[in-house]
């Protein structure tokens, strides 16, 4: 893997060096990626794009072109690339049976990808269908870091075309026999990889989304650790949902996740040359903080859009809702929220989180999101508690200071007797609630004790 491994900045100060010392060695890649074989391809045509999948790499998308021209913008310079899943856990370092990770990736921890592992090893397809208009692949992913260790999963992935689009569908099946309930991580959903010619970075990162207001454009590049200061990526709010790589003329592949706000992306080697085996390239990734537990069956959807800046632009205008105010039912899954200092009940989820306050300082931390504080002047939250501490806490992070501060958060007291109840948090009384607001954090107690927990059905802009 390459780029996509910075993600957590946690392990950045470890990894940064030796990572770009493999990227930029020229074996970097499978052990035998010197050799020539010819690749098992599937794919699907719609006379205006052709998108192809190598099911010797585990189905990975590997190939994306206009139909008449042929000319593919995807690049597989190593199994690091093309357009692939790859997921995010504990424990680290992950060692199954005493195995023991490559030393530089043994900070990824569990890290199963679509392609294949850092030693070579490549994943396998166990089923596969294609009947001109979806295209499903079904594979056992290798675990990156380890040499030969296929992933207690399984992954799925659904293709289809509409005019200049690709839909995709994917989808992790867990069933690792390690029970515990790890943190959640920053997850690819999906990671892309562009050949040399598109590099031109653009998204829109503003607070006038949907108005054809000024593109943003990401600029950074590195070819060497001398280029590096940091993460070699950069990251952004995506206030339009979309990213695209585009060259010289404007033309290029657009990611488009309506869900998702938080955006990393760059550029790596020389830009504007180079084709699908060379090794510069373009990255994008819509990026996700999940908890992937033992048993999940979790899964996303994104669509790629093939065209120029305007047309891609155009298509997430006409597909996206515009509008996405904060509204977390917990019926059947997390809705994107993580814990610090604190676990749930496990998956599946059933009409609620019922999370343990067992430890000090719990945290429940909302996904990055964007709306207008004069929008959401009140938060409604809909939970049972058995705590001690009755003080609970509820924060919020705005687009211009993306991080949790007392400042910008408001107290309320819970009612521990186990019943259900509605709280009203008036966000607006406290005057730093204002301006664009990208994400909220729950702290119900300060304190915690065995046994306290708090049950939530629902975190919402509207009572019902």
């Amino acid at each position: 893997m390459i780029m996509r491994k910075f993600h957590n900045p946690n392990y950045l100060p470890v990894f940064v060096a030796l990572i770009i010392a493999i990227i930029l060695h020229p074996s970097y890649g499978s052990r035998s990626s010197n050799k020539p074989v010819r690749e098992k391809m599937s794919y699907l045509d719609n006379g205006n794009i052709r998108v192809g999948i190598n099911l010797d790499l585990g189905g990975s998308i590997t190939y994306l072109a206009d139909a008449k021209e042929k000319i593919n913008i995807i690049n597989n310079h190593d199994w690091g690339r093309q357009i692939q899943m790859s997921f995010y856990s504990g424990p680290n370092p992950f060692t199954p049976n005493g195995k023991q990770p490559s030393k530089t990736w043994a900070g990824l921890g569990w890290n199963p990808i679509q392609s294949g592992d850092c030693a070579g090893n490549r994943s396998g397809v166990v089923e596969h269908r294609n009947d001109g208009k979806i295209l499903y692949v079904k594979c056992v992913p290798m675990q990156w870091p380890l040499d030969n260790e296929p992933g207690e999963c399984t992954f799925e992935t659904w293709i289809r075309l509409d005019e200049n689009t690709v839909l995709v569908r994917s989808r992790i099946n867990n069933k690792r026999l390690d029970k515990t309930q790890y943190s959640g991580r920053g997850q690819e959903l999906p990671a892309v990889y562009t050949n040399g010619p598109w590099y031109r970075l653009l998204s829109y990162t503003g607070d006038k989304p949907f108005t054809d207001d000024k593109l943003s454009r990401f600029r950074k590049t590195w070819t060497s650790f001398e280029d590096v200061d940091g993460d070699p990526w950069e990251n952004w709010l995506a206030t339009e949902n979309w990213a695209a790589l585009v060259d010289d003329n404007n033309r290029g592949l657009g990611v488009f996740k309506p869900d998702t706000y938080s955006f990393k992306g760059g550029f790596f080697g020389v830009p504007g040359k180079g084709g699908s085996k060379d090794g510069p390239t373009g990255y994008i990734s819509p990026i996700q903080d999940e908890i992937l537990d033992h048993n999940i069956q979790y899964e996303y959807e994104y669509r790629l859009i093939l065209g120029t800046l305007d047309e891609i632009r155009r298509y997430a205008y006409e597909h996206s809702a515009k509008k996405s105010l904060p509204n977390y039912r917990f019926e059947n899954d997390r809705q994107h929220w993580i814990y610090r200092n604190a676990v749930d009940t496990g998956w599946p989820i059933e009409g609620k989180l019922h999370v343990k306050l067992e430890r000090n300082d719990p945290q429940l931390i909302g996904p990055t999101g964007f709306w207008l504080a004069r929008d959401v002047p009140r938060i409604f939250i809909h939970a049972a508690c058995r705590t001690h501490d009755t003080n609970a806490r509820i924060y919020w992070k705005t687009r211009e200071e993306n991080n949790f501060t007392n400042n910008k958060s408001v107290s309320f007291n819970l009612r521990a007797d186990g019943q259900y109840h509605i709280y009203e948090i008036d966000l607006s009384s406290c005057q730093h609630y204002k301006g664009a607001i990208t994400g909220l954090r729950l702290d119900p107690v300060t304190t915690g004790k065995e046994d306290d927990f708090i049950e939530i059905k629902s975190i919402s802009w509207r009572k019902r």
